[in-house]
């Protein structure tokens, strides 16, 4: 069983303002942001190589 949800509503509304946005970048648009923090905070918690990231995190 995946545990997503790690960041918090609450939290991420003071985390989302200060990531960077897409607006006036040219090329791809940036990966969702709280998913990629997400896959941050499960590969440091189980202490897992980013190789064995679970597919959800993409």
């Amino acid at each position: 069983m995946l545990r997503t949800g790690v960041i918090s509503d609450e939290l991420w509304e003071l985390i989302e303002p200060e990531l960077p946005s897409h607006v006036g970048r040219r090329g791809r648009r940036w990966r969702d942001h709280r998913l990629v923090l997400e896959a941050i905070a499960w590969r440091f918690r189980t202490g897992s190589p980013w190789r064995d990231l679970p597919e959800e995190f993409g």
